[in-house]
């Protein structure tokens, strides 16, 4: 998954940054709502029943609350296809470290992973700036 921000307009919500579209950023903040409320980690089957809902558009979610408005709104049913939820919302969350699947427990479980890989890149980039420069000899086609 390629993640790409401006930084001088970095959203405040780490789900902006990482998904690319609206309605990927509320499904992937109710998984990770669901999963805090179950103490950060929840089953195979109980995550087949949250995509389950999503596809079947059982699942409620509020409406993000504007501070100049003080106007709350009703909450709107939200429906997500299933297959799309594990390849667009599942999966990437799992490469990039976001969440972790214990194969023998068959658990999902938020993860601090993705903290550590970002420090890393970091850290790769700073390698980069301070290694020394290379030169490079250019040819000309015949």
């Amino acid at each position: 998954m390629v993640i790409l921000f401006d930084q001088f307009n970095m959203p405040d919500s780490i789900f902006e940054v990482i998904f690319s579209t609206k309605q990927q950023v509320v499904v992937a903040q109710m998984l990770i709502e669901e999963m805090k409320v179950k103490d950060g980690e929840i089953g195979k089957t109980e995550m087949s029943l949250f995509a389950t809902a999503l596809h079947d558009g059982t699942i409620v979610a509020p409406e993000e609350s504007d501070p100049r408005n003080p106007i709350k709104k009703k909450p709107v049913p939200i429906s997500y296809n299933k297959r799309q939820f594990y390849d667009r919302i599942l999966t990437p969350m799992k490469t990039m470290g976001i969440i972790d699947y214990d194969l023998y427990k068959k658990t999902y479980k938020i993860s601090e992973s993705f903290n550590k890989n970002m420090m890393k890149i970091g850290l790769l980039w700073l390698q980069e700036i301070r290694r020394p420069p290379r030169s490079f000899s250019f040819k000309k086609k015949e």
